[in-house]
């Protein structure tokens, strides 16, 4: 595994962030342990609960039990509910409060590094709220705080100069204000993470051959070529599941590691089994030429937009 910097305060971080959603519990908590346990042994010291649920958390928490706290980076999601049925969106100053304590009660993790507010709508985000998320970084309970989402509103959280982490999707076929938006946060000295580097318009040949394909014109002429053309395929992604030894989403996640303003990746993983493919991706180097094939095909995107 490797590791790049994180925060002002020296820490670092591990290129892969395990995500944990209740998902991952539901065999019971003896699963999520191991999971976690799976993901320390690959070198992975960042952690990211993706609701406030105390059940995750204190899975967490029991599975970190035994590591020095200074040496791993745990992040909660606040306002996307605790991941229970029937729960809602809650940004108000108490919700997220009592969500922080509730989860810090079971899990015994002391603080969290980051409290990740998860895409707060324009008027969803009470300053009482954001006052409540300071006095919680100014006591230690929250080290720093991020907000995380794809919206154009992220880039007026961005410009506020109110955050310390952005959390964004970004992939090969990003489009230029998600490169943008992580180039601004940079400049802001914002730490960055970025998930959904394996969109589903990618995830299978027949998708990524049809991505930057025109569409059928008058008398049925343009559209895609037909599969057994051999030009079928040519200025898209169908590359990504034609790469020797590199599956497509390998490839995908190793593209999101090259930008240097990316502090780690997101990446969910049930078993951990798929947990330590992925993190042998890391340490490998991209075939020649594929870096290039990949910005092709990006701005033959860019161009059929």
């Amino acid at each position: 595994m490797r590791y790049r910097p994180f925060g002002s305060g020296g820490q670092a971080v591990s290129a892969l962030t395990l995500s944990l959603t209740p998902r991952d519990v539901a065999r019971g908590p003896q699963a999520g342990c191991e999971l976690v346990y799976s993901a320390l042994e690959a070198g992975i010291n960042s952690y990211r609960l993706e609701t406030a649920d105390p059940v995750l958390a204190e899975v967490l928490g029991e599975a970190l039990r035994h590591v020095d706290r200074k040496l791993v980076q745990v992040s909660l999601t606040l306002g996307a509910g605790d991941g229970r049925r029937g729960s809602e969106r809650d940004f108000s100053a108490d919700g997220m409060t009592g969500a922080i304590d509730r989860a810090l009660r079971v899990s015994g993790l002391g603080w969290f590094d980051v409290a990740l507010l998860d895409e707060p709508a324009e008027h969803e985000l009470p300053q009482s709220a954001l006052n409540a998320l300071k006095s919680l970084r100014a006591n230690q309970r929250v080290r720093l705080l991020g907000v995380s989402g794809e919206g154009e509103i992220m880039d007026t959280y961005v410009s506020t100069g109110a955050f310390d982490v952005l959390s964004t999707p970004y992939h090969v076929n990003s489009e230029w204000r998600v490169r943008n938006r992580i180039r601004t946060a940079r400049e802001q000295d914002m730490s960055v993470f970025v998930e959904g580097y394996y969109p589903e318009e990618l995830a299978t040949p027949q998708k990524a051959a049809t991505v930057n394909q025109p569409k059928k014109g008058l008398f049925g002429l343009g559209g895609p070529k037909r599969s057994d053309s051999p030009l079928a395929g040519a200025g898209t992604f169908a590359f990504l599941h034609r790469t020797s030894g590199w599956p497509a989403e390998s490839i995908c996640l190793a593209y999101s590691l090259t930008d240097p303003a990316v502090s780690s990746v997101m990446i969910r993983a049930n078993e951990p089994e798929r947990l330590n493919q992925l993190a042998q991706v890391p340490d490998r180097d991209m075939p020649p030429g594929l870096s290039a094939q990949i910005e092709m095909a990006r701005i033959a995107a860019a161009k059929a937009a």
